[in-house]
């Protein structure tokens, strides 16, 4: 093992930054410990495909002597941040998880992460994803297999898999994450750190996805406070993203206790199969609630496994896979099968709708062909149940994940997922409980660690609130870790 010393590494970025202030700790200590770090950890987990330390140190020096002689300093100064490989800084690569852009370099900076790149955060690396964060496991042919920190036979989740990697295992202290059918909250759940998944329109992004309700770009953390303070940054109206919200919010850092909350919730959302330890694990959480001074009352959704899911793969179909589909007559020999899955059900989809009919797709499990109209309103079923809960209650809760994560070099094309010896349907969306708060996109949602399974790996929870109540389920998440600090504790860090 190198010579680091983890207390600095699992640093949270909050603390840092006071310890900046107070000149007890500089910009280039943290990063010279990350590096050590990341140099140990990363050969075994595989979570970074790109790093740029020479120009970090340098940028970390900067801040030092910011620090040093009391000049202003920005929000996130000296502070070191992992991006997740999919979108543009200039002059940085962007492979996105594919070999058709191994050797791609960027020659602007997406809108995406413009505000942080100003912050003052130190990019040191670029994280892992699956080609195009197309699925819910983090491997492909350009970047191999990333493993979970805390048992290397798992995956970390996907798409944001690298991201959580390196927060889980003391190689950075903040990162971005992405998602548009869970893909901030199944890896932050499956590797025990902190994401969140805003409302739409509340952080601005590139086109086209800045129109697609169900995509978002958010933080992940170790910490709640820090998962607020990075979304604090990336929270800002922009000029050239029509769907950004204003005036933008900024959540506190410390919020007032929940006694006399209400808190609702259902286990299983109607239709998913959940692994017992997830159940014992969420069914604890929601007793840390309780002492909180919170009721809790379980609720029953009515919602269908095939609807949702045909409506959900229907639009995937028409707006992400489309963006595959069109690199086929090019490419096809570079793709990995599930890129190659994902374009073949645009090209269904394409095909039903313009005979008017409907098709399922084995490989996905799903039925294609669903309108907008009508995907829309499904969602709107689904509404029509939950919206009369969260005006009821203050928050809803339930699993991130139903089962706490499937093997690294998973092939959902041929390998079965079971959960309490059923074999489920619908493999890639199979294992999570997050897509369907992608289709009510207005929704804010953080995944929150819940607790350990059998085999080693976190388990998380998912808490809710009405639309666009972004400080609701902070406070709700600020209170319920304050009970028992994750990642604070070194007897919590994987050993790797």
């Amino acid at each position: 093992m190198s010579d680091f010393d983890l207390e600095i590494c699992y640093l949270s970025a909050t603390e840092a930054l006071k310890k900046f202030r107070s000149k007890t700790l500089s910009p280039v200590e943290l990063l010279s410990e990350i590096k050590k770090r990341t140099e140990d950890v990363n050969p075994k987990i595989n979570a970074f495909n790109f790093y740029r330390f020479d120009e970090s140190f340098k940028e970390a020096k900067e801040a030092e002597e910011k620090y040093s002689q009391n000049k202003e300093t920005l929000p996130l100064e000296g502070i070191p941040l992992a991006i997740k490989d999919e979108v543009n800084i200039k002059g940085q690569p962007n492979k996105n998880g594919s070999l058709i852009f191994k050797d791609y370099i960027a020659d602007k900076t997406d809108i995406d992460v413009e505000s942080l790149v100003n912050s003052g955060a130190i990019i040191h690396g670029r994280t892992t994803n699956p080609e195009f964060s197309l699925t819910s496991f983090c491997h492909s042919e350009v970047n191999g297999v990333t493993r979970n920190p805390w048992n290397l036979d798992m995956t970390p989740g996907g798409s944001s898999g690298g991201s959580a990697a390196t927060l889980a295992s003391g190689c950075t202290t903040l990162a971005t994450g992405s998602d548009i059918g869970g893909s901030i909250r199944i890896p932050a759940s499956a590797c025990g750190v902190v994401g969140y998944k805003p409302p739409f329109g509340r952080n601005p992004q590139s086109a086209p996805y800045n129109i697609d309700q169900y995509c978002v770009i958010g933080p992940m953390a170790r910490t709640v406070s820090d998962c607020a303070l990075m979304q604090n940054i990336m929270c800002k109206a922009h000029p050239n993203d029509i769907s950004s919200l204003r005036p933008a919010i900024s959540l506190p850092l410390d919020y007032k206790n929940i006694k006399g909350w209400k808190v609702a919730f259902s286990m299983d959302l109607g239709y998913f199969e959940v692994d017992q330890d997830v159940q014992k694990n969420t069914l604890e959480s929601l007793e840390k609630f309780k002492s909180l001074g919170a009721s809790v009352t379980e609720v029953k959704l009515n919602w269908k496994k095939q609807e949702i899911e045909s409506a959900c793969y229907s639009h995937y179909a028409n707006i992400f896979a489309r963006s595959v589909a069109n690199l086929l007559p090019e490419h096809e020999e570079k793709l990995t099968s599930y890129a190659l899955m994902n374009a073949k059900s645009a090209e269904i989809h394409a095909k039903a709708i313009a005979e008017n009919r409907e098709e399922f797709y084995p490989e996905l499990g799903a039925t294609l062909g669903y309108s907008p109209l009508k995907c829309g309103e499904i969602a709107g079923k689904m509404y029509d149940e939950l919206g009369p809960i969260l005006d009821d209650y203050d928050i809803f809760i339930c699993p991130a994940n139903n089962l706490p994560a499937v093997l690294a070099d998973v092939d959902l094309l041929n390998d079965p997922v079971v959960i309490n010896g059923k074999e489920v349907t619908g493999r890639d969306m199979g294992w999570t409980m997050a897509y369907p708060f992608n289709m009510l996109g207005r929704l804010p949602v953080i995944s929150v660690p819940s607790g350990f399974a059998s085999n080693k790996v976190p388990t998380g929870i998912q808490i809710i609130s009405r639309s666009y109540s972004d400080n609701l389920v902070f406070q709700a998440a600020f209170n319920y870790e304050n009970i028992d600090p994750w990642l604070h504790n070194a007897e919590k860090w994987p050993k790797i």
